[in-house]
């Protein structure tokens, strides 16, 4: 036991020492954008070409250290970043989604959810809360497992088994939502970036994963619940140690009636979007009376956008968190001030896919890559599964979701594609990898506050401690994926509207 204890710390000791020895996701890109000028110098000097599938016309890798290329990255440099599909999608999200944030709404539904719930559900209250709680982005992870710990504890059940479910649910099941959030905006966007290199016309809609997101919150819960009861609990038998301090802090009086009035506004908003939606000639339906292919789904964001707003400006108004114009400003204004480290890291990661784009090594790769599989005979689901297990093991080095996927999106969508696999399928097999392993690492950030928590129950807890807990639910999360990847490839189901696996 105790040599098995010792090589799971040295494992754990090499995860961290490498993940630390990696740049900030910013210089990451700039050193990738340096990369590609160089190598599109070495491949344009033994005259790489690359013929697209479909096109007659034969493309030159352009040197991006040439006279061109100096003025391309010079001209091009703010359009870039401006230009960058992802960031405008996210921003816009945040100023709706982030208003309810900031006015206290979402963790008022978090946090009375979670201790309002039947006792003989109360587990699968908790999972299911912590999935849903990415609307609020990354502060589930904060919110959820000191609540559900509270909850388990009052309960007479184990705390550091509602710590586990909560932390296992928001963290590993991370990217299914029964709605449509900032995740599912910030991941097309930069989907849409990569499936230009092949299509111009190629867009990634945010509810491309939709439908496939909604069946995994479902199984998710039934998983993570059965996890914990069945493997958690046993495993930490019975708390008889007493805790003092733990209250739930109390909303404010009116916090209640706030929240039936934002859930009547955004009813009627909804109403009148249904109500548009099917009336004779809508203006929301495409030309040929399609909902899929049509400016209601074109227009996802802003109508997203909205929903939030109302339902964040009806509930700070209520609850007396907003008495001026002002103060919505100010409340969007904190809220996209939290988003600074995502834009930072946007203007690296928007040259980067810009000079790969224009110098064609991303067409080269993509064309040559899917070639080489096709000569290896390793396409279809097999493929798929191996770009999995790659993207969940790179996830213990890269924690950021939205840095490893621009870093890994130019490469892998335009090369899938090659093979006949919608971007958005392939986005679907990025996001399971990515959220099932996030729990795991101690490069999460949110692993030492989560850790902090822990150690409120039990003193003599460490990194080792907190792995061995989550280990269970990464494993039955992702197992549980990829069965749903699985069934939606082999079935040919829509992992959201008008996308299955096929590139038609």
């Amino acid at each position: 036991m105790a040599e098995k204890v010792k090589k799971q710390s040295k494992f754990l000791n090499k995860v961290e020492y490498l993940g630390n020895k990696l740049p900030h996701p910013f210089f990451l890109f700039i050193y990738l954008a340096v990369i590609v000028v160089i190598l599109s110098f070495i491949f344009n000097m033994f005259g790489a070409t690359v013929k697209p599938p479909g096109s007659e016309k034969t493309l030159e890798v352009k040197n991006l250290f040439s006279g061109d290329g100096l003025q391309y990255m010079l001209k091009n440099t703010i359009t870039n970043f401006t230009g960058f599909a992802p960031l405008g999608i996210v921003i816009a999200m945040m100023l709706g989604v982030g208003l309810a944030e900031k006015v206290g709404l979402l963790e008022y539904v978090i946090r009375k959810t979670i201790t309002k719930a039947p006792s003989s559900l109360v587990t699968y209250v908790v999972v299911f809360v912590g999935i849903m709680g990415n609307i609020a982005s990354d502060a589930a992870m904060i919110l959820v497992p000191p609540l559900a710990a509270i909850v388990f504890y009052k309960l007479g059940r184990h705390p550091i088994a509602g710590l586990a479910a909560g932390f296992g649910a928001a963290g590993a099941g991370f990217t299914a939502n029964l709605l449509v959030v900032g995740t599912d905006a910030l991941l097309s966007g930069i989907s849409t970036e990569a499936a230009s290199i092949i299509d111009a016309s190629m867009s990634v809609s945010p509810v491309s994963n939709w439908y496939f997101n909604i069946v995994s919150t479902f199984a998710l819960t039934v998983v993570g619940g059965l996890v914990t009861t069945k493997i958690i609990e046993p495993r930490l038998g019975k708390y008889n140690k007493k805790v003092e301090d733990l209250e739930v802090d109390e909303s404010s009086p009116t916090a209640k009636k706030a929240l039936i009035s934002a859930l009547i506004a955004a009813s009627i908003y909804i109403l009148a979007i249904i109500i548009t939606l099917f009336i004779p000639n809508s203006p929301l339906r495409g030309d040929d009376g399609s909902i899929i292919n049509s400016p209601f789904i074109d227009g996802i964001v802003p109508i997203i956008l909205v929903l939030f707003l109302i339902l964040g400006i009806t509930f700070g108004i209520v609850d007396r968190k907003i008495n001026t114009t002002h103060d919505i400003g100010k409340y969007m204004t904190d809220a996209v001030r939290d988003l600074s480290g995502y834009i930072v890291l946007a203007f690296a990661a928007a040259q980067f896919i810009s000079f790969f784009q224009w110098s064609n090594m991303a067409t080269w790769i993509a064309v040559n890559g899917a070639e080489f599989l096709k000569s290896i005979n390793l396409t279809g689901f097999p493929l798929i599964i191996m770009y999995i297990i790659f993207t969940a093991f790179l996830g213990f080095l890269i924690t950021s979701g939205s840095a490893k996927w621009a870093l890994e999106a130019p490469v892998f969508v335009p090369m899938f594609m090659q093979l006949g696999i919608h971007p958005g399928f392939t986005q679907v097999a990025y996001r399971v990898a990515d959220s099932s392993i996030a729990t795991v690492t101690p490069l999460n950030p949110y692993f030492v506050v989560i850790l902090s928590f822990l150690n409120k129950y039990d003193k003599k807890a460490g990194v080792g401690t907190l792995i061995s807990l989550m280990i269970p639910y990464t494993v039955s999360f992702l197992t549980t994926w990829i069965v749903l990847v699985a069934f939606f490839y082999i079935t040919g189901l829509p992992v959201g509207p008008g996308v299955t696996r096929e590139l038609k």
